[in-house]
């Protein structure tokens, strides 16, 4: 079901690092998703990844990796990094998968 457009969150730029599984852009319709391997990024530690996603004015970071909240310092930080626990699409889906069975 769709919100009316007036409640519809505004359009986001959206950055998957090399964890994130590339099929969730399908559920982010409306926002402006981009790869970190599209921009080079792939191999970036993670402190140098927030500082230059951020420095290119995006929005939210989405990653798999449970553990950067704990690892870096986010005081400061402008740009949304969702926590949460391991992304996996066909769970999101609906469809049956080996991601439901293991956790």
């Amino acid at each position: 079901m769709l919100l009316p457009v007036a409640t519809r969150c505004p359009s986001m730029r959206i950055l998957f690092d090399h964890s994130t599984p590339a099929p969730l852009a399908r559920f982010l319709t409306g926002h402006a998703v981009t790869k970190a391997k599209e921009r080079g990024w792939d191999a970036l530690t993670n402190g140098d990844l927030l500082a230059v996603v951020e420095e290119a004015g995006f929005d939210m970071l989405l990653t798999a990796d449970k553990n950067m909240r704990y690892q870096q310092n986010l005081t400061g930080r402008r740009i949304a990094l969702p926590a949460g626990s391991k992304v996996c699409v066909p769970r999101i889906s609906g469809e049956p998968s080996a991601c439901a069975r293991s956790g």
